[in-house]
C-alpha cells in the first residue's frame, strides 16, 4: 500500500506540473524521482512535527508577549541556512521570518545568486518569539531558545549557515568582535561551517554596505557550487 500511495503521489505531482500529458521515464528514473519526493515529504513532515511540539513554548517571558511562534520557512533539505537574531514586528504578525522590507531585500539578494526562500534555503532566527520593541535577545532567552535552533540544524543538515547581522553572529559565536572583522572568516557552529554578513535591515539603513554584503553572498554562491 505504501508503494502504491507513493506512485499515486508521484503521478499527481507530474499532473500538477505538466497537466494531463504523461511523460514516460525508465523504471529506475521513476524510482529515483519517487525516492526524492518521499525524502522531501518526510523531511518536511519531521520539521512540521518538531515545530508543532514546541510552538506553545513558555520557557521565557517572550512566550507571553508574542503573537506568533516564528519557527522558520524554507526547504527542509536546504544546503544554505540563514539565521537572524529574532522575529520583527511583521514577522510576529505573519508567523514567518523576514517578511517585511528587509525580507523583500533578502529575497532579491537570494535571487541574484540563483536561490529563493523555498528551494535550497531555510530561513530562521535564534529566537522564535519577538522581543518587545525589537530589542536585542537576552542571554537568558538565548539559553532557552538556541537548543531549538540546534535541533533545526541537525534535522536540515545545511552545507553552510549564514548569520545575518552582528547580533545573530555574536549570539551564535559567543564573541564581541566587530562584524566587519567577523566577515572574513569561516567558523564552526557545532560541526556546520558558518559565515557572517550584514543584516538586510542594516543594508536598508546603510546602502553603502550593500557592496560588502554582495561580496559575501557571491562567496556563499561559489562555496555551495564547489
Amino acid at each position: 500500500m505504501i508503494e502504491k500511495r507513493k506512485i499515486q503521489d508521484f503521478f499527481n505531482q507530474q499532473k500538477n506540473l505538466f497537466g494531463n500529458e504523461l511523460f514516460f521515464q525508465s523504471a529506475e528514473q521513476i524510482n529515483n524521482d519517487l525516492d526524492s519526493v518521499y525524502q522531501l515529504q518526510s523531511s518536511s513532515d519531521n520539521l512540521n512535527q518538531y515545530c508543532n511540539s514546541i510552538a506553545l513554548c513558555q520557557e521565557c517571558s517572550l512566550g507571553g508577549t508574542r503573537k506568533n511562534f516564528v519557527f522558520g520557512v524554507g526547504d527542509p533539505n536546504a544546503e544554505l541556512m540563514l539565521v537572524g537574531e529574532a522575529p520583527g514586528e511583521e514577522d510576529d504578525q505573519e508567523g514567518e521570518p523576514f517578511v517585511g522590507r528587509s525580507g523583500k531585500l533578502l529575497n532579491k539578494i537570494l535571487a541574484a545568486i540563483g536561490k529563493n526562500r523555498l528551494e535550497g534555503v531555510y530561513i530562521t532566527n535564534v529566537l522564535k518569539c519577538r522581543p518587545p520593541n525589537n530589542r536585542d535577545p537576552l542571554a537568558s532567552e538565548v539559553d532557552k531558545c538556541e537548543p531549538y535552533l540546534l535541533k533545526q540544524v541537525g534535522m536540515i543538515k545545511p552545507k553552510l549557515i549564514l548569520a545575518l547581522g552582528k547580533v545573530a553572529a555574536r549570539t551564535l559565536l559567543k564573541t564581541d568582535i566587530p562584524l566587519k572583522e567577523m566577515r572574513g572568516a569561516t567558523y564552526d557552529y557545532y560541526g556546520t561551517p558558518l559565515k557572517v554578513t550584514y543584516h538586510p535591515a542594516t543594508l536598508l539603513r546603510n546602502p553603502d554596505f550593500k557592496k560588502f554584503a554582495w561580496d559575501d553572498f557571491q562567496w556563499v554562491r561559489d562555496y555551495l557550487i564547489g
